[in-house]
């Protein structure tokens, strides 16, 4: 593909519980976010990912989510072609996530 892998929501759940170690990045609006994220994600809107692609860890997995899974390839690709190793993007985004009924939290500040 491009540099990256799609991860289903049930893929993702299934790594959350395993405790997997990885970053799980929010690329929506800041509109977008204010209705609810993944627990544990980070937000970084898509267009800051460039300025802030060299503090991220490269060891770490990324992956990245948007509302349907668009943006948030764009991210994984940017990821990806900056030589980080392991980059996921959810496939369908955080609609995905919801559609199987998984929850949503507040971001904490």
């Amino acid at each position: 593909m491009y540099g990256f892998q799609e991860i289903t929501a049930d893929q993702l759940k299934a790594l959350r519980e395993q405790g997997g170690a990885f970053t799980l990045i929010d690329v929506r609006s800041p509109g977008e976010v204010a209705r609810g994220v993944i627990d544990g994600a980070r937000h970084l809107p898509l267009h800051l990912l460039p300025m802030s692609v060299q503090q991220m860890d490269k060891s770490q997995p990324l992956v990245f989510y948007c509302l349907s899974g668009g943006r948030s390839a764009q991210a994984a690709a940017f990821a990806a072609s900056q030589g980080f190793g392991q980059v996921l993007n959810l496939r369908g985004g955080i609609s995905a996530w919801v559609n199987r009924g998984f929850p949503l939290v507040q971001l904490s500040s």
